[in-house]
């Protein structure tokens, strides 16, 4: 029983954090049909973002703050110097953001270095629960990710600017047309979609490896969870997120890390194959 409450914990962990980026993800696309392959980048960003600040001093929990702020304000750089010159050109994202990301990585590489930077746990110890002693700042995680994650649907479901939002992926032209600004709507999009990878990044940061590589191992967990759970809907993200990382943490706790990645692809594709709209729109 204590195992299976370690592995439901250790997964519920690693969907909630998982989520963060995937719905960046799904904000973007969904919003402006950008497929940012420098999403990864930007979650390592978050992490760096704390590290730099970490160096000099900052308490963790300001770094906490901080870290969204500026992978934030990074978005909106990326999207006016890069993304709004290839609006409507699918394949012309994946090449801009695909080389976006390889400059991030360089540049991290040139100021950072290659090896990895440890961050230490800001909240020790560890927590009785159900029986098993869990760590304390991996209970931390789970209620940041759920807030924000809830927070982010309150925005686009319950208030005015979730309502543009909304106007503007349902009808670009419409929305246009009835006097929302669009071009102020990609900039902010961009900016959320952004800071919620940096935030992702920033709160992981002390559980894992900070390196130039660490975007990579959420990006494509991300990036089948949209195609899982359904492009265009933040359910649709919750549903992949839980899919894709709830399966991946419960394999991987019962069998070697590259056999359980392997069985996720192939569960990723058959979904696909056979509800090739997402699970949220395909069982609805």
């Amino acid at each position: 029983m204590d195992i299976v409450v370690l592995i439901g914990l250790d997964a519920f962990s690693y969907v909630l954090t998982l989520l963060l980026v995937t719905l960046g993800l799904v904000i973007i696309y969904g919003m402006m049909n950008v497929i940012n392959m420098a999403h990864g980048e930007l979650f390592m960003l978050g992490a760096y973002t704390v590290a730099t600040l970490l160096a000099s001093g900052v308490p963790f929990w300001i770094c906490l703050l901080a870290a969204p702020i500026v992978v934030g304000l990074a978005g909106l750089l990326v999207e006016e110097l890069v993304i709004r010159h290839v609006y409507g050109r699918p394949i012309d994202t994946i090449l801009a953001t695909w080389g976006l990301s390889i400059a991030i990585k360089q540049m991290i590489i040139i100021v950072f270095g290659p090896a990895a930077v440890s961050i230490a746990n800001p909240v020790p110890g560890s927590v009785s629960l159900m029986g098993v002693d869990y760590p304390a700042y991996r209970l931390v995680i789970m209620a940041l990710a759920a807030a924000l994650a809830l927070a982010t649907y309150l925005v686009i479901y319950r208030s005015t600017t979730g309502l543009q939002i909304r106007a503007v992926i349902s009808n670009r032209a419409m929305a246009g047309s009835l006097g929302v600004n669009t071009r102020r709507m990609d900039r902010a999009t961009f900016a959320v979609g952004s800071a919620l990878a940096g935030v992702a990044g920033a709160i992981m940061s002390p559980m894992i490896s900070v390196d130039p590589q660490m975007g990579v191992g959420f990006l494509i967990p991300a990036f089948l969870s949209v195609l899982v759970g359904g492009l265009n809907s933040l359910i649709g993200a919750v549903i992949g997120a839980g899919t894709i990382g709830g399966t991946t943490s419960i394999l991987s706790a019962n069998m070697a890390q590259a056999d359980a990645q392997i069985i996720v692809f192939l569960l990723a594709i058959m979904i696909i194959r056979f509800v090739p709209q997402g699970l949220w729109k395909g069982f609805r």
